[in-house]
């Protein structure tokens, strides 16, 4: 699969992705144990049933932003992008649980010429993700460092 190059992001686009994904105790557990996060709201069933508000683990909210993203990636960067730039304006607006299946959407908010670099430029896209229930769950703004369309060689006559 191949992502868009910079020409070919329209600001005020709204992508819908066609992945989606639903959350099990392996992947937050997993992703709990790769980042060291021994938080027990998130792994301790037990814990988050006696002492949290929501009586049930939740799901590491860095591992919901990773998958929010990665869920944007086949329709947007796959193989086009630089690299990313940044993100802000991270926010968890409402809880994810193991068993939520998270969809997202993309909207593209703005973009323009790389300074430094000609065959490059900056896309900057709002992600937000939401589980079965149409809740949003997840929002960020990134800003990715994309690659031009390669030129094309004219066709000679012959």
């Amino acid at each position: 699969m191949q992502g868009m190059y910079f020409e070919e992001f329209t600001v005020g686009e709204i992508i819908t992705h066609g992945l989606s994904k639903t959350i099990t105790e392996m992947d937050n557990m997993l992703f709990c144990n790769m980042t060291l996060n021994a938080q027990p709201l998130h792994i301790d069933k037990n814990f988050a049933e006696n002492e949290s508000e929501f009586k049930q683990p939740l799901v590491n909210s860095i591992f919901t932003l990773g998958l929010m993203i990665g869920i944007s990636v086949n329709d947007t960067t796959i193989g086009t992008t630089i690299a990313n730039l940044g993100m802000t304006d991270i926010n968890f607006p409402a809880p994810v649980f193991q068993g939520d299946s998270i969809y997202v959407k993309t909207e593209i908010i703005a973009k323009r010429e790389s300074k430094s670099r000609p065959m490059a430029g900056i896309v900057t896209l709002t992600h937000r993700a939401y589980n079965q229930h149409d809740v949003m769950v997840a929002i960020c703004t990134r800003q990715a460092f994309m690659k031009k369309a390669p030129e094309t060689e004219p066709v000679g006559k012959g």
